[in-house]
């Protein structure tokens, strides 16, 4: 029993040495968790906002470069920026010419009618151009006449003495009003349906502001111009100038280009065009940019047309509108618009296109019809 006990005792001894001996286990460390992922310096940002495709900022219409609007100048109504293109129409051949007699044929020629807001030479050279590549693709002949007047135009159209009529915007409205004219398609211009108007100076004249306006000899255009006469009125009015009663000696000087050369060589102080008829003449009077300012420019006015008197055939007019567009694409035909009006191309609109400038003009106390010529 004795030597059982020591036995147990050498056995439990051995172990203890065995046990302190061994090579400590290694930890196992505590299990990590993942790193947090990285937080970016900077935020992510936004794309930028998209450019709007239009190649130049519009400045607001009624923005002066010496004096701002500040009343009925800023209330005009605003078009688009931009017209909408219309595409190249493809062409059917065109039809038989119309037998002797009827309207359209050689001895009954349609009859297109010009204002003479321009030089009347270079409107019946560009009339002539336009009448040929007309007549190339609607087999119809065509007759150009320059009006004397606005008003001679609108009267042309209403007597049926003219079937076509180039008509500026206030002319169209007119001749809608007392004949039913109708409207063809809207001219555009730098990619616009719409222009302004703008009062020019003579940087001798003293004439800084609206103010200085009063007691000044005034060049218009013509009593029926647009951008002309119309509206220049309605501005002076909406900035404290009666034109009635606050101007010195006037005249109508009978075109845009007129009223530009007037201004430039002093005859008069001051006149009203379309912007900016002074590039039209600046060829031969190449320091009409140094001698002469933007005093002011008009409200929005929706472009010049081309017109129908009220019964004419709808299938001919559809043929004479689509040839017309085609011929805008062609160089020659780019060639005779812009030499007839600086015409870049044509849109299609109903008559409502004009109702806001209508309104306007009502709210500005002008009645179209008055303003007629006998």
């Amino acid at each position: 029993m004795k030597k059982f006990v020591l036995l147990i005792a050498a056995l439990i001894l051995v172990l203890t040495v065995i046990v302190a001996c061994a090579p400590a286990a290694t930890p196992i460390p505590p299990t990590q968790p993942p790193a947090p992922t990285a937080v970016p310096a900077q935020p992510t940002q936004p794309p930028a906002p998209t450019t709007a495709p239009t190649a130049a900022p519009t400045k607001a219409p009624t923005t002066a470069p010496t004096a701002a609007p500040t009343t009925a100048a800023t209330a005009a109504p605003t078009k688009a920026a931009t017209a909408v293109p219309t595409p190249r129409p493809t062409l059917p051949p065109p039809p038989p010419a119309p037998a002797a007699g009827q309207l359209g044929s050689s001895t009954n020629p349609i009859v297109m009618s010009f204002l003479p807001s321009g030089d009347t030479t270079a409107i019946m050279t560009g009339g002539n151009q336009i009448s040929d590549l007309l007549k190339s693709r609607t087999n119809l002949t065509f007759q150009v006449q320059v009006g004397t007047s606005y008003a001679a135009s609108i009267e042309a159209m209403g007597a049926g003495k003219a079937q076509i009529g180039w008509l500026n915007t206030f002319s169209y409205i007119l001749a809608h009003q007392k004949y039913g004219v109708q409207l063809g398609l809207v001219v555009t211009r730098f990619g616009t349906d719409y222009y302004n108007g703008q009062i020019i100076v003579n940087n001798a004249s003293g004439i800084k502001t609206m103010a200085d306006l009063k007691g000044k000899k005034f060049c218009y255009v013509d009593p029926s111009s647009t951008s002309g006469y119309i509206v220049p009125r309605i501005v002076m009015a909406a900035n404290g100038v009666n034109p009635d009663k606050d101007l010195g000696a006037t005249t109508n000087a009978g075109s845009h280009n007129n009223v530009a050369i007037a201004v430039y060589k002093g005859d008069c102080d001051a006149g009203a065009t379309f912007v900016d008829a002074r590039s039209s003449v600046q060829k031969d009077f190449p320091y009409i940019m140094d001698k002469t300012s933007v005093l002011i420019v008009s409200p929005n006015v929706p472009n010049d047309t081309v017109s129908y008197v009220k019964d004419f055939d709808p299938a001919m007019k559809a043929l004479i509108d689509n040839a017309l567009i085609d011929a805008s694409f062609d160089p020659a035909g780019k060639k005779a618009l812009n030499t007839i009006y600086q015409i870049g191309g044509f849109v299609q609109h109903d008559d409502s296109f004009y109702n806001d400038f209508r309104a306007y003009l009502a709210k500005a106390g002008i009645d179209p019809a008055k303003l007629v010529g006998p």
